[in-house]
Parts: structure tokens; C-alpha cells; sequence
């Protein structure tokens, strides 16, 4: 029995519907029947409705959170493989508790049930974020490890908390593989991560920031899961980057995807800076999440280079060119939009 968790999330939802595919006996936890709705969707983009529908009912759907001791212990019933793609993205600082509660606090109780378990093998989905740039160093690879000394976000600092608790199920005997995606571009969820772009570019965004990064598409991510979880490959951890490209580039792909014109308007700090005091106000007045924190948007500006060699070279792994997945992605997107169902609220 395979097991996944943040089954209704992006990479989940993919994951899940690679699995259904199979022939293996699938579990995934949910929070919400609501959420349930969006795995549909997602199977829908890739196959005629009565087998996507056919594909979701094969999986035994457990309501549970990853914070829930009891309902984890439910779940994980006669596992032998789990990926655990379930956390907390936010730069809120006001859901600080609540990062370090799902993404840490949940990690262990899914690192303890393994143990107890004795599960075959755990994927993790971690994030680059908890990988920094050595002083000198141009690409950041495997190697370039944590820097405490740094400044860091707490969505960074419990991802990295959470990699931590899957070196110690290592420890424990519990094969392991990490992979750390970039930024993840895929279709299905257009009000959260990187399908606001798509969104916000459809609706005329103006602007565009000058930020170089590592990114990837959705389906290399779970083809990289997959694939390691296969492999005799164990206790590694795995940068999976197609290309490092700017958000300026990204946005001109985008926009091209959805035929609408590409953000002509550069972003300077000092309107980050605006942005930020006027967040920082709405979310003290009016208790309205805060999208940006000081650090985050000064990265705005920044330039980081990833590495994805070492997937490609132990994996024989190719990825897919951010040009085909962007266009693919758009693609969803404008079907999606003329059927408003299918959008998020």
C-alpha cells in the first residue's frame, strides 16, 4: 500500500494521478471534501471524465491531517511506501505557529508512524529554499547546505526543520530520498502558488521584477518521485531544476501561452517597499494575510542559480523545457476559463 500525503495539493494531485495508473493499491489523506473537488479536476485535464472518475475512486481517500496523531495511525495501516508532500506555504509571519505545527510537528508524527511502521521507503518533497549559497559559490547544488547564520524565511526555516525529522528516520533504517523542487509551474490550482500568475496575467498584470530562479514543472516532479522511490537510491537528496530563468522571461512565456501582452513595467524596490508598509497596515487593521514579508521582498530582486545535474546524471533523468510546460499550463488555464466552474473561487 502506498500512501500519500497533501494528496489534494499540486504535486499531490499529479502524484496521484501517475499512481492511479499503476495498478497499486493507493491511500491518500485529505482535510476536506471540498478540496477533494480540485484532485478531480486534475485528473480530468489528463483523461476522458468516466476514467479520471474511475481513476480518483481507486484510491481510498482517509479524512486526516497530518497533525492529527489518531487519524495518522488510520492511514497508515498496512503502508509500505509513503511520499509526504503535504505542507504549509505561507509568508504571513502571522502564521508562523501554524508553519511550524504542519510543516515540522507534522513531518515528525509522519517520520514516527514510518518508524513504527517499518515502511519500505519515504519521498519527501522539500523545497531550494533550505539550500543556501556558499560564499563564492555561483550554482547551488546538494552540497550547499543550510546556512543558520543567514537570514531566513520561516516558511525556510521549517521546511529545513522538516528535513531534518526525514534524516532522522534515515537514522532510524527508513531508506529516504528529498527532493527539492524550484518553483513548481502545473496546472489545477490557479488561486495559490504559481497558477496566481496565470491568473493575474490573464487579468492584465503590468509589472513584472527582475528575479532569476530555479523552476520546474509539475509532472518532472513526479516523474523524480517516482523514479527515485524505484531506484535503489537512498538517504540522497535531489535538486530537481529544469531551467533558472528570470520572472521577467517566465511572464513574457506566460503571457505568449494566454495571447495577451507580456508585462511591460519593471518593478523597482522602493514600490516593493510601499507594498510592504501597506500590508503591514491592512494586516494589523483588518486582519488580511500578508503576501510578502521584508526578506522575501527584497529577494525580489535577487539572483539564484540551481543545479539540477545530479537527478539527470544518477537518474538518466530529462526534464522538460519550461517553454513546453508553460504553453501545456496556459493551455489548461484557457480551457479552464471558459468554463468558470472549473476555476477557483
Amino acid at each position: 500500500m502506498i500512501l500519500v500525503t497533501g494528496g489534494t495539493g499540486l504535486v499531490g494531485s499529479h502524484l496521484l494521478f501517475d499512481l492511479s495508473g499503476s495498478g497499486e493499491n493507493i491511500r491518500a489523506i485529505y482535510r476536506s471534501k471540498k478540496s477533494l473537488e480540485a484532485v478531480k479536476k486534475v485528473f480530468s485535464y489528463y483523461t476522458p471524465q468516466e476514467e479520471a472518475l474511475s481513476r480518483f475512486n481507486s484510491i481510498e481517500w482517509i479524512e486526516a491531517d497530518i497533525t492529527n496523531v489518531p487519524a495518522l495511525k488510520k492511514a497508515f495501516l498496512d503502508v509500505d511506501r509513503v511520499y509526504h508532500c503535504a505542507a504549509l506555504i505561507s509568508f504571513d509571519d502571522a502564521k508562523d505557529t501554524a508553519l511550524r505545527k504542519t510543516n515540522i510537528e507534522g513531518t515528525a508524527n509522519v517520520v514516527n508512524f514510518c518508524i513504527k511502521e517499518k515502511v519500505q521507503k519515504l519521498c519527501f518533497v522539500s523545497s531550494v529554499a533550505t539550500l543556501d549559497q556558499k560564499p563564492g559559490e555561483k550554482v547551488i547544488t546538494e552540497e550547499s547546505h543550510w546556512n543558520k547564520e543567514l537570514d531566513h524565511n520561516m516558511y525556510a526555516i521549517t521546511k529545513y526543520g522538516a528535513e531534518m525529522e526525514v534524516w532522522r528516520a534515515s537514522q532510524e533504517g527508513i531508506p529516504v530520498v528529498i527532493v527539492n523542487p524550484g518553483v513548481i509551474i502545473g496546472p489545477g490550482f490557479w488561486d495559490s502558488g504559481s497558477g496566481l500568475i496565470f491568473k493575474r496575467l490573464a487579468n492584465g498584470l503590468k509589472y513584472y521584477f527582475t528575479k532569476t530562479t530555479g523552476f520546474v514543472g509539475v509532472d518532472d516532479v513526479v516523474k523524480a518521485c517516482v523514479k527515485l522511490m524505484a531506484s535503489p537510491i537512498k538517504n540522497e537528496q535531489f535538486i530537481v531544476v529544469s531551467e533558472n530563468i528570470s520572472f521577467k522571461h517566465l511572464f513574457e512565456l506566460v503571457a505568449k501561452s494566454l495571447q495577451k501582452p507580456a508585462p511591460s513595467k519593471k518593478l523597482k524596490p522602493w514600490m516593493i517597499y510601499i507594498f510592504w508598509i501597506y500590508q503591514e497596515i491592512a494586516s494589523f487593521f483588518f486582519g488580511k494575510e500578508k503576501q510578502v514579508t521584508g526578506k522575501s521582498a527584497s529577494s525580489l530582486f535577487e539572483t539564484t542559480i540551481y543545479s539540477g545535474e545530479k537527478l539527470s546524471r544518477e537518474l538518466n533523468f530529462t526534464y522538460t523545457p519550461m517553454k513546453e510546460v508553460i504553453e501545456k499550463t496556459g493551455e489548461f488555464f484557457k480551457k479552464d476559463i471558459t468554463d468558470p466552474k472549473n476555476l477557483d473561487s
